[in-house]
């Protein structure tokens, strides 16, 4: 019997993880700093030249080109995934199980059903397996203090949030073929569950490392432009402080949809259930050259790429990730009515992110601040957005069944057709 990861070794805070790196370079590069204090056992690059950089770093780890033959590794602890959109879901389900722990580059998920089933799977194994989501932004200060804001009434009652990013990108359909890939580049790995599509360098073609994401994320197989990318971290710090759970009506207009390119202008609008601190409030995503109204005349958000708007019955509070404004610009916006809380009451400082997710794995999982349940749920409702986008209509859900009850064609746009021989769940 093969016992999982959790089971094979209980770690101590002074233990070392053995840690499995699947997209071994690139933005994993960037991150190297983060867990080379944990033993990497494992390497996973279908680009050799890139494998090699990565063995440089970890000569004592075994290399593999196909995931699927990483997980098998049996004296691995935990997986840091750092591949193409596509693959993420995948990972993180067959990560978790084989009784890993995961961290996931954002996003966690390339469609509303696969964000379920890595929440789903996450669930089943919440008090065994520490996750974490890469929205690192997630860690300064401004996060804490935004919700802390929303939450203790600075802008009265809330009502309307707006999050936005002006990212735009131009690409009208796939990159033509170019003929064979090179033979340091394994094509039908990178390619992996999604449709087969021709081989084009321009997907490799990354100026510095982290940024090679923004050469394939804006086609459908591959990712969801901004919604898979920067929207995660933007939406993030609307998240945080909404308290939300997942929404019962979406609408989104925009570009006009093409099947093969996500949409670069794009505005969604979700509607969130009360809670037992807030009203029923709505959320909106505004992509590429769409901007939320400004409240004020002297304002030019404009100057902000990325930025999170709360509305409320006594002010706004505008924030991008390190900085807020507030306005009391409502009659009677005395800020009489604002509970500041104690300094004791106040989120203490939040510490190194991926420390975070080391910490928790050697000690209580559930530890993590963007596991996968909070994540989870956010990049469900940004797919969402993007299947109302495709739909063309505004859509009624059921978030129980992951179902959309008044256009049972949508229901089409919340999955992803894979190749044979591809499982999700496996």
């Amino acid at each position: 019997m093969i016992l999982p990861g959790y089971m094979q070794s209980i770690k101590g805070a002074n233990d070392r993880l053995n840690i499995a790196l699947i997209g071994a370079h690139g933005r994993a590069s960037q991150l190297y700093h983060h867990i080379n204090t944990e033993n990497i056992v494992a390497i996973c690059d279908v680009h050799a030249d890139k494998m090699s950089l990565a063995a440089a770093e970890f000569p004592g780890a075994k290399r593999y080109t196909d995931w699927r033959k990483c997980l098998e590794q049996k004296d691995i602890d935990a997986v840091f995934i750092c591949t193409p959109d596509h693959h993420h879901a995948f990972i993180n389900i067959w990560a978790m199980n084989r009784g890993l722990h995961v961290f996931c580059e954002k996003p966690l998920a390339d469609s509303v059903e696969e964000a379920r089933e890595v929440r789903k799977t996450y669930l089943a194994n919440r008090n065994k397996l520490a996750t974490q989501h890469g929205t690192q932004r997630h860690a300064h200060e401004n996060f804490a203090r935004v919700s802390e804001l929303v939450r203790n009434g600075a802008i009265g009652e809330l009502k309307v949030v707006q999050a936005w990013g002006s990212r735009t990108h131009n690409e009208k359909g796939y990159r033509p073929s170019e003929g064979p890939p090179p033979p340091t580049i394994d094509w039908e790995q990178w390619i992996g569950p999604v449709r087969m599509h021709p081989y084009n360098s321009g997907y490799f073609s990354a100026e510095r490392p982290g940024s090679n994401c923004l050469n394939w994320n804006m086609f459908l197989d591959f990712g969801a432009w901004q919604i898979g990318d920067m929207g995660a971290h933007t939406m993030d710090l609307a998240w945080q402080a909404i308290d939300a759970d997942l929404p019962i009506t979406i609408e989104a207009t925009g570009d006009s949809w093409n099947p093969e390119v996500a949409p670069s202008d794009h505005h969604a609008t979700f509607t969130f259930p009360a809670t037992n601190w807030r009203g029923e409030i709505t959320l909106e995503w505004f992509q590429g050259t769409l901007k939320p109204e400004i409240p004020h005349s002297a304002l030019d958000i404009t100057r902000i790429g990325h930025g999170v708007m709360f509305r409320g019955t006594k002010g706004t509070l505008i924030a991008d990730f390190t900085s807020r404004i507030l306005i009391p610009d409502r009659e009677g916006a005395d800020m009489t009515y604002y509970n500041a809380p104690d300094k004791n009451m106040v989120a203490p400082e939040f510490g190194n992110f991926w420390a975070q997710w080391i910490n928790a794995c050697k000690g209580d999982p559930m530890k993590t601040t963007c596991n996968f349940d909070y994540a989870g749920r956010m990049i469900e409702t940004l797919y969402l957005g993007l299947a109302a986008h495709q739909s063309g209509k505004k859509l009624h859900y059921d978030s129980s069944e992951g179902r959309v009850t008044n256009d049972p064609i949508a229901n089409d746009f919340l999955r992803k057709e894979y190749r044979s021989g591809w499982v999700l769940n496996g």
